[in-house]
């Protein structure tokens, strides 16, 4: 396993991450976690992924109860707030909530600190500044190491960075977007001069587009997958018509490059996320063992994947942005 900086930060974070998103507290009990996360580290894993949203805090209580067999130094820990209740104090990005919720996050998951912590989403009725400051406090607090953002835009990100330049406190570090083989706007496009500006890292989310990119939708919706038992998740699939006829027929022809690579499709498209210089991490998720083992043996594949192979999924995917 190899690893990388976050960023201009000094952190090393692996290349391949682990995440609990959907997993833990909903298909996986604290044993299931332990064994997967297990399997992680013995493949070189240093980094886990959480959220005070996932399960509705089960999976940070559970995370942290399958962690603490290891040694707090030798792991990165993340979560992100955001989604901590139904309350009025309980969402958004307000001082309050954020004071608050890494609180309760962190006794959640029995730990001092968390070494990265993310605005889980933007927060219109909250401003940035209000915000920024206080992840400045929480961090000088050491109740985080780091801060940064998921699914933030070019034009908030580069509010925070003013603003925390203005008042001289710590900016964010790192970004967590979706990016993946058929998402690919705005971590290519939109954040591109971020990466040369402020040194953003990227801690990525979903390079399986939620199994998409597996092949296991090409011929309809199996019984008891993620698309299948998730509506939200499937009405979004449908609105951008992931499931129409041109995006399968690609997944097809990838599925003959990743023969022809010597790999499954799945460990294709995350090792295609690895040949992104601007990716510090991919976070990968898993419910069985051999998922596990699939998924973060996908960092073998990206030296066969040369300029000829990458050019013929370049002609597949025909979405690079201009």
């Amino acid at each position: 396993m190899n690893y990388r900086r976050l960023g201009r930060s000094g952190l090393k974070v692996s290349e391949l991450s682990f995440g609990s998103w959907v997993t833990f507290g909903t298909q996986l009990d604290v044993d299931g976690a332990k064994a997967t996360i297990r399997r992680a580290y013995e493949l070189g894993v240093n980094f886990f992924d959480n959220a005070e949203a996932y399960a509705n805090g089960v999976s940070e209580s559970i995370m942290g109860e399958a962690l603490k067999q290891y040694r707090r130094e030798d792991l990165v820990v993340s979560t992100k707030l955001f989604w901590g209740g139904s309350a009025p104090n309980q969402t958004g990005l307000t001082r309050k909530h954020l004071m608050e919720g890494i609180r309760n996050s962190l006794k959640r998951m029995q730990m001092e600190y968390v070494d990265l912590l993310f605005c889980h989403r933007p927060d219109p009725d909250t401003p940035i500044e209000e915000t920024v400051l206080a992840m400045n406090d929480i961090v000088r607090s050491g109740l985080a190491f780091y801060w940064g953002t998921s699914e933030w835009s070019a034009e908030q990100l580069n509010e925070a960075y003013r603003i925390a330049k203005e008042y001289r406190v710590i900016g964010p570090t790192m970004e967590q977007p979706q990016y993946n083989m058929l998402v690919r706007g705005r971590f290519e496009k939109e954040y591109a001069t971020l990466y040369k500006e402020h040194g953003l890292g990227t801690t990525i989310w979903s390079p399986l587009a939620s199994g998409l990119l597996t092949g296991k939708y090409s011929k309809g919706i199996p019984e008891g997958s993620r698309l299948a038992n998730m509506a939200w998740l499937r009405e979004a699939f449908e609105k951008e018509n992931m499931l129409g006829t041109e995006t399968l027929s690609k997944i097809d022809r990838l599925q003959t490059v990743a023969g022809e690579v010597g790999c499954t499709l799945s460990q294709l498209a995350i090792a295609w996320c690895l040949k992104n210089p601007n990716v510090s991490t991919v976070i990968t998720g898993a419910s069985r063992i051999e998922q596990v083992d699939e998924n973060l043996k996908s960092d073998q594949f990206v030296d066969r994947m040369d300029d000829g192979v990458m050019k013929r999924i370049e002609s597949i995917l025909g979405n690079k942005p201009s």
